[in-house]
């Protein structure tokens, strides 16, 4: 196939502050940015010769780039484009440039008050097909977002950050508007002085910025100690083998003895850290493959072939045994009736742990409760491959008040950010009133052919949280180290999913579901009234539609931070009542020198402050 010539697209002003075109819309708004005043170039035309891009003869073949905010991230074109070259003018940033010869192909400066930014083609419908750090690079010219969220949550494995300093990732987590962490509590099943000070001081920091910390459970894996101590327990495969699958080393929970020994070890870990909640993830089987992958397909233990055996006749290792009959006929009923006895054993080991864990929680004071399961609505595959059945797991959800994080499975990573609207509509319709639901997207490396970047980052990352952010109440990330230097800075902007317009009078309207962070300098009146909540330096607004306008008084902040949803906050004889609602108990940061750390108690609340 020979390359395409696009070079001679004549490309116009896109955008002068009324509506971008296209892609540009899409880049600007998944990444909050207010694009007004600037001027957003695209190949050879009139405005971008007089912004000083000028064509210089020769034309150039790209299909790979770099970038200059992160070098060494691959960026691979699906289809190579036969591009001219250009002359940058001198004042501008080079960001994006073909990767061998060096030529340009995205550039930007700034002039007086707004922001010149061109590209050498087209940016594509999606907004990130060529360029994924075009975001980035508007920000490093000047432009900024105006409302963040300070409610994204987001999976931490400590093995990946043992050398870090934990005031320095709680405060960067809670800049990037994390407000609650999901640490692998695996590693710390087994106490250990070293490890479990680390951890404490990483819950102290958290809560000294109001970062909720939940445990992290990923049954049937427990630990590696306890699969070194326990052979007996050790979940099998259909091949007989035991089931150490990837990095999760699978227990027999059917096992009364091991789920005792799981309780047991579960309630110490849990009395042993000041957590605010519990999130029992993925507790199914394996494997993507289903059935058909014998080495992955579990479980195959002698507790649950007994079982099976007593309600068929049928012994499900037959399926896999030549000189069986039942080998002959696997594909048909009988390993149907294994697949819906799998997923019945599935949901009875969900319920029976959702039923001690609510135990342990209200042992503790109130944890939180999560539940993060696998989709299979969307990919209805995933209920024979995993045993997950989502429809009959949320009914449970409702009765023991857990929230629900659906997470897509790696068959669909490849679909576009907006298959999260889909997944909200197929939920909405089987989930009962009053379960938070919430997705978990994957930040990690795919499997599929996609472009430009095997990893989501940038555009592609920042339209993914946007569409989970306007379709879930709740948005959660897998995980934090998997997340990219570069899209740090707009995680929380991403993820707010809010409308901000500017007001004749200085001020700002904005609209969200969800509380937000606003940048803000000086005193603000919120509807009208004295605003004394702040986050990060910035306004922390209820949900609704707020019209944040200047004031002339000076007013010190009652609250450096909190992480609750705030109903109502009003003045009265001095003092400040404020009313809240909150899954986990509420962490309010006090303002002044001393920065106390207040708990509230979880639920429905109203509380005074000074």
């Amino acid at each position: 196939m020979h390359a395409r010539s696009i070079s001679c697209c004549v490309v116009l002003l896109l955008w002068t502050g009324g509506h971008a075109a296209g892609g540009w819309q899409r880049v600007l708004e998944a990444a909050g940015l207010n694009g007004a005043g600037a001027v957003l170039l695209e190949g050879d035309s009139a405005e971008a010769r007089a912004a000083g891009f000028i064509p210089e003869g020769g034309r150039v073949e790209v299909r790979s780039v770099t970038d200059t905010l992160l070098p060494s991230l691959r960026i691979v074109w699906e289809k190579p484009e036969m591009v001219q070259r250009f002359r940058m003018p001198g004042r501008a940033v080079v960001f994006t440039r073909e990767r061998w010869t060096g030529a340009p192909l995205a550039a930007g400066f700034r002039d007086g008050g707004r922001v010149v930014f061109w590209t050498a083609t087209p940016i594509g419908d999606k907004g990130y097909e060529r360029y994924p750090y075009l975001a980035q690079a508007l920000v490093e010219l000047g432009l900024a977002p105006r409302v963040e969220t300070r409610g994204l949550w987001a999976f931490f494995d400590s093995s990946y950050r043992l050398r870090a300093d934990p005031e320095y990732l709680a405060n960067r987590w809670r800049r990037a508007g994390i407000g609650a962490l999901h640490v692998a509590a695996w590693h710390y099943w087994e106490p250990d002085s070293g490890r479990d000070g680390w951890l404490r001081n990483l819950v102290d920091a958290c809560h000294r910025r109001a970062i909720h910390v939940y445990a992290w459970i990923e049954f049937p894996h427990v630990s590696e100690a306890f699969w070194n101590a326990h052979p007996e327990w050790r979940e099998k495969t259909a091949t007989g083998q035991d089931a150490h699958l990837d990095w999760r080393r699978l227990m027999n929970l059917a096992e009364p003895d091991c789920a005792a020994a799981v309780e047991d070890g579960l309630r110490s870990l849990l009395h042993r850290f000041d957590w605010d909640g519990v999130n029992l993830a993925e507790l199914y089987f394996e494997s993507l493959e289903g059935y058909l992958n014998p080495a992955r397909f579990t479980p195959f233990n002698e507790r649950v072939r007994a079982e099976f055996r007593a309600e068929t006749g049928l012994d499900p290792a037959d399926f896999y045994n030549p000189a069986s009959r039942a080998y002959h006929v696997r594909d048909a009923a009988p390993m149907r009736r294994f697949l819906e006895y799998r997923a019945r054993l599935a949901h009875r080991l969900q319920v029976d742990w959702l039923e001690r864990v609510r135990r342990m929680a209200e042992e503790r004071g109130g944890l939180d409760l999560v539940l993060t399961h696998v989709d299979d609505r969307f990919d209805t595959a995933m209920r024979d491959n995993l045993g997950a059945d989502a429809e009959a797991l949320l009914p449970e959800a409702a009765r023991f008040g857990s929230a629900f994080l659906v997470e897509d499975p790696a068959t669909i990573w490849d679909l576009g950010p907006e298959r999260y609207a889909e997944l909200a509509r197929r939920y909405a319709r089987i989930a009962p009133a009053g379960v938070l639901l919430g997705a978990d997207i994957n930040i990690v490396e795919r499997y599929q052919d996609v472009y430009p970047t095997k990893q989501q980052t940038g555009g592609e990352l920042f339209q993914l949280l946007h569409w989970a952010a306007k379709s879930f109440p709740l948005v959660a990330i897998y995980f934090e180290n998997s997340i990219l230097g570069p899209d740090w800075g707009l995680l929380g902007a991403a993820a707010a999913a809010a409308k901000a317009s500017e007001l004749a009078d200085g001020g700002l309207e904005v609209e969200s579901s969800r509380p937000v962070a606003v940048a803000w300098e000086g005193c603000a009146l919120v509807d009208g009234q004295l605003w004394p909540l702040r986050s990060q330096g910035k306004l922390l607004l209820p949900a609704g539609r707020r019209r944040v306008t200047p004031c002339g008084q000076a007013a010190a902040p009652v609250l450096e931070d909190f992480n609750g949803n705030v109903l109502k906050l009003e003045q009265v004889d001095g003092l400040w009542r404020l009313e809240y609602e909150s899954r986990a108990r509420a962490i309010a940061v006090m303002a002044g020198e001393r920065r106390e750390i207040r708990f509230f108690p979880p639920g429905r609340h109203q509380v005074w402050l000074r």
